[in-house]
């Protein structure tokens, strides 16, 4: 085993940091050989097939071509939970889980001052990890989710499979009407993480997000950076519940403006919340205070 850390850290160690070298090592050896943290560190003299050994190498391969190790190993986690992953769908990040962690508490908190189901409508679901942890971590939810993609979708259902929820999954452009009966006609809670990165942006962009990762699902136009936030308030004014919520995800560079959309649609309760890093990242609107 020691000679197969070695060998993983000569061939990264001129692309990566020391953390992420580390981190590999247990991600890889744990999804080839199934060898957890303790084993990696009690039994270093463990031999490694041959099979494993070519397995390693691939991984290695596209690891120096900057390929995600999610998308490589086919999997990541996401708020505890396992989800398969693709370059159909982006890899969710940590931003989205404290998204995901704000709307658990939040419904959570209010289960004894409602009188049945909750019901959540998840935009651009992508992988599906908000539509199946929300499922999951809300005992009495009833979760939708839309993406136009029908690749994506394909893995939102997987997902929700593995982790045994259940979620309804629709294909569907947010920015055309909905047919009659598609979906249910008012939602309590309407959560998105929709692309928001501007055109301009991919000059600051890392290569194994721009190489790898799904344009649709990142990119705006830089003339029209909010255009999903216009589409999904607009949407929500006519079917929120009365006391409904919608929580989005933005981008850092705008906050307040995204907040101002809800603003001037007549949202009536608007927070701007900040991500670990100290950043512009959820906003928050409902249509009564």
């Amino acid at each position: 085993m020691q000679n197969t850390i070695a060998y993983i850290h000569e061939k990264l160690h001129l692309i990566y940091d020391e953390r992420e070298i580390r981190s590999f090592i247990h991600r890889i050896l744990d999804s080839v050989c199934h060898w957890r943290t303790h084993d990696i560190l009690l039994c270093k003299d463990k031999e490694i097939s041959p099979n494993e050994r070519q397995r390693i190498e691939d991984i290695v391969c596209r690891l120096q071509k900057q390929e995600p190790i999610q998308y490589i190993l086919g999997e990541t986690e996401f708020y505890g939970l396992s989800f398969n992953v693709n370059p159909e769908v982006l890899i969710p990040r940590p931003e989205t889980e404290e998204l995901v962690d704000l709307i658990i508490k939040e419904i959570n908190a209010t289960r004894g001052n409602r009188d049945g189901s909750v019901r959540v409508l998840d935009i651009g679901t992508g992988s599906g990890c908000i539509a199946v942890s929300l499922a999951k971590n809300i005992p009495d939810a009833t979760v939708y989710a839309i993406d136009i993609s029908p690749g994506a979708l394909a893995i939102a259902r997987q997902n929700a499979e593995k982790n045994q929820v259940d979620v309804s999954f629709v294909e569907h452009n947010i920015f055309n009407d909905f047919p009659e009966g598609i979906l249910p006609d008012t939602w309590d809670v309407i959560v998105s993480n929709p692309p928001y990165v501007a055109l301009s942006e991919k000059q600051n962009m890392e290569s194994n997000v721009l190489d790898y990762e799904p344009h649709t699902a990142l990119f705006v136009p830089d003339n029209q950076p909010l255009l999903f936030y216009e589409r999904i308030a607009e949407f929500g004014l006519d079917k929120l519940n009365g006391k409904g919520t919608i929580y989005v995800e933005t981008n850092a560079r705008y906050g307040n403006e995204t907040s101002e959309i809800f603003l001037r649609k007549n949202y009536k309760e608007v927070s701007l919340y900040k991500d670990m890093a100290g950043k512009d990242r959820i906003v928050k609107a409902r249509l009564q205070g």
